[in-house]
């Protein structure tokens, strides 16, 4: 039976977030280690957010708003904004540094942001591969229309479609949006799948369930019907038959790797990022 993973608050550089992953009754769900809902923010001209430079290893980010816009900026020299519907996948790897804030046009201006964010475990024989990055537009991922839903794949394969992200284990994320009285099936049951409510509810086995939850199946969940117009994120992949230590950013599968990371950063050993090396976050 599908069980529902309950949030905690976090504020991170001026945006508050419910997180969920990682939980104490599961840590991953698939490659996903990490899930934050980006709550719905206002702000007025000059407040806005601020996430300073900061450190990952052995994971990639995936940042998909829903709402507003980020600046990203990297080590690799990337330097670019996010906009709704666009995919941003990072590969750490071995280590890389980013921020997240917002371009000068839109913190003079009243704005708004909301979005999800994910870290994605890297398989172990991964952990170390030089660090990438990827940007992709909402205008090149594929979709499919079909019996009043539209399904949008961001990354991974489901749906007999392929996202060009480049991923490093077999996973799924989908964009769903439908009316009242349709229904979908779960992209593969021999995968692990959750599924968090954007916008309205939703019936999965015989139970309800409701904007902000994050619902874990089991291998019987495989219908999801549409109770009311609605709008969700189906998230998943293989199981991880050993899931890596957490510290802060950083994902590695021992802990001397971490160690050696925490250390790193404190002796300022990572990598800069071109034009915005004054400031970062402390360990």
């Amino acid at each position: 039976m599908a069980k529902i993973l309950n949030p905690t608050t976090h504020d991170i550089g001026g945006l508050y977030v419910k997180r969920v992953l990682p939980h104490f009754d599961k840590k991953m769900v698939g490659p996903f280690i990490f899930f934050d809902r980006i709550e719905p923010n206002d702000f007025p001209i000059g407040q806005g957010v601020n996430v300073r430079p900061h450190p990952h290893i052995g994971l990639s980010t995936l940042t998909y708003l829903l709402h507003g816009s980020i600046l990203h900026r990297d080590s690799l020299g990337n330097n670019l904004e996010i906009h709704a519907g666009d995919v941003n996948w990072m590969t750490a790897g071995k280590g890389i540094v980013h921020s997240e804030r917002e371009s000068f046009e839109v913190r003079a201006s009243p704005h708004h942001i909301d979005g999800l964010q994910c870290w994605v475990a890297l398989p172990e024989d991964m952990t170390e591969i030089e660090p990438s990055f990827c940007h992709v537009k909402k205008q090149q991922l594929p979709y499919i229309i079909h019996d009043g839903i539209m399904m949008k794949l961001v990354i991974g394969e489901a749906y007999g479609l392929s996202s060009p992200v480049n991923t490093y284990s077999p996973m799924f994320y989908v964009d769903v949006v439908g009316s009242a009285n349709s229904q979908i099936k779960s992209p593969n049951p021999q995968q692990e799948t959750a599924l968090y409510i954007i916008y309205g509810s939703v019936t999965v086995g015989q139970q309800d369930y409701q904007a902000g939850d994050f619902i874990l199946f089991d291998s019987q969940d495989t219908e999801i019907h549409f109770a009311t117009d609605a709008r969700f994120i189906l998230l998943g992949g293989d199981k991880f038959t050993k899931t890596p230590y957490l510290h802060w950013n950083f994902a590695a599968y021992s802990k001397e790797r971490l160690e050696q990371a925490k250390q790193d950063w404190q002796a300022q050993r990572f990598p800069r990022i071109p034009g915005d090396d004054k400031e970062f976050i402390p360990l």
